[in-house]
């Protein structure tokens, strides 16, 4: 079974709009980590997010084991984003949906494979499981989810819409 870490951005985007279930469907179970958790709790858009993602059957919470490598990572990451670079190295972790540009720019330095919300909803019309995503990237926006207009533009190219 495939080893996916989600960071807080993502869940709470796709929370937003109604759209968890991709997540679900395309890659059976995703794997947080406490401090991703913990920021997920804190969002106040995700109602009694505690029930929701044990209610989700979907989503596993698990410590990260090397609270010492925190500190290797620069101030200005998220706490949930750099425990999800560590979690992924320590359980040899085969996808991370990370939106935050830099971010993703210390999780390819670490050789992590990544994706983000963007991604998720391109991988969900690649396989069927939506068929237009204009709505769904509109949606987003109108939720208070930045997405620049050239990568707005992009995907929409990509996904030959």
């Amino acid at each position: 079974m495939r080893k996916i870490i989600a960071n807080s951005t993502p869940i709470i985007a796709l929370n937003k709009i109604g759209r968890l279930d991709l997540l679900k469907q395309i890659y059976g179970k995703i794997i947080i980590p406490y401090a991703v958790y913990e920021e997920i709790i804190l969002d106040s858009n995700l109602k009694e997010s505690n029930d929701f993602i044990e209610e989700s059957g979907f989503i596993k919470i698990i410590k990260i084991k090397n609270e010492e490598a925190k500190k290797i990572f620069v101030a200005s990451l998220h706490k949930g984003e750099v425990e999800v670079m560590i979690l992924a190295k320590e359980i040899e972790a085969d996808l991370c949906i990370i939106d935050d540009l830099l971010a993703r720019k210390y999780a390819r330095y670490y050789k992590l494979n990544i994706t983000g919300t963007i991604g998720v909803i391109l991988k969900a019309k690649e396989l069927g499981i939506v068929t237009i995503i204009k709505p769904i990237l509109d949606e987003l926006i109108i939720c208070g989810i930045y997405i620049d207009t050239k990568l707005y533009n992009k995907v929409l190219e990509i996904s030959g819409e």
